[in-house]
């Protein structure tokens, strides 16, 4: 089967750390253009539009989305109408009923639209999955603290209504909470929004389960230091703690597994199996947890905040 001719919309810092070296080493892909109001690939076709890219560039097969969460769903409605495969960075859209309408419209026209979570492909996520499901789990407690000003300075969109806040990172962590822990339901979550911005820069969440589970998450972007992605479960067979981000996984302190990030290769390892199977992976569980703290949340005003 000859390579899948993908085109980029958004060309950032997530695209080039991540997108452009998990497509240069798979052999799926082949890149043959860009969108973005300012950024460029070298040796790539560039245009500033996805009309114009779209319109210019009629073998693309596939688009991967890489703008903000606010802007998402015209571009990718625009990909989908002309038959293309359609990747979702995280989140899939700024709202519940967007991403709703994006997965009927793919079905639709038979092409295949994913709602990627990274972190899900974190490599001990799946090793903790296996031993919770071995298990009995007593409660859990999510801890997601990072600076804003050192992962997204000068990004003004995150600020913005529909750009998640705290909930950019955050739903990182609830997208591994939504894989491994049984299905849970927000029961009560304290938002703080700075006095100067639209979007919450901390957050405390308290879900349960149908049979009782309690799981505790708090997300904070004011975090100096060492920074903070961990999960931590009591069990039966004791204390699991899957750390950095889901990187390593630890039982009653011994370490169990370890290995080296590659969430993104496995992000478009995923997106050409789906393509090439025809269907569609298109799972909005963590967004739905992050519309239901906005909905149920108090909100706590703080200081204005400057990043």
């Amino acid at each position: 089967m000859s390579p899948i001719k993908l085109a980029i919309v958004g060309v950032g810092k997530i695209v080039r750390d991540q997108h452009l070296p998990s497509i240069a080493n798979n052999a799926d892909f082949e890149l043959i253009a860009t969108a973005s109001r300012h950024g460029t690939v070298e040796g790539i076709p560039s245009f500033t539009t996805i009309e114009a890219m779209l319109e210019a560039v009629p073998s693309i097969d596939a688009v991967s989305l890489c703008m903000p969460p606010q802007y998402r769903y015209e571009a990718a409605y625009k990909a989908l109408i002309a038959g293309k495969h359609v990747f979702l960075e995280k989140p899939p859209g700024a709202t519940l009923s967007e991403v709703a309408d994006l997965e009927n419209l793919a079905k639709s026209k038979g092409v295949s639209l994913f709602a990627s979570w990274h972190s899900r492909y974190a490599p001990a996520v799946e090793a903790a999955k296996t031993f919770l499901a071995g298990t009995t789990i007593r409660s859990a407690h999510v801890i997601w603290k990072e600076d804003v000003r050192h992962w997204h300075p000068n990004q003004e969109w995150i600020w913005q209504a529909g750009g998640l806040g705290v909930f950019d990172p955050g739903i990182n962590a609830l997208s591994i909470v939504t894989h491994i822990l049984p299905a849970l339901f927000l029961t009560g979550a304290t938002l703080e929004f700075p006095e100067n911005r639209d979007s919450p820069i901390a957050a405390d969440l308290h879900f349960k389960s149908g049979a009782g589970l309690p799981v505790h998450a708090e997300f904070d972007w004011r975090q100096t230091g060492k920074q903070s992605w961990d999960i931590v479960a009591d069990t039966d067979a004791g204390q699991m703690v899957l750390a950095e981000g889901g990187s390593k996984l630890s039982v009653n302190g011994e370490l169990t597994f370890s290995a080296p990030e590659a969430e993104y290769p496995s992000l478009y390892r995923r997106f050409a199996e789906i393509v090439k199977a025809g269907t569609s992976d298109v799972d909005v569980s963590p967004l739905r947890h992050v519309a239901d703290a906005f909905m149920l949340g108090k909100r706590k005003f703080v200081e204005a905040f400057y990043d």
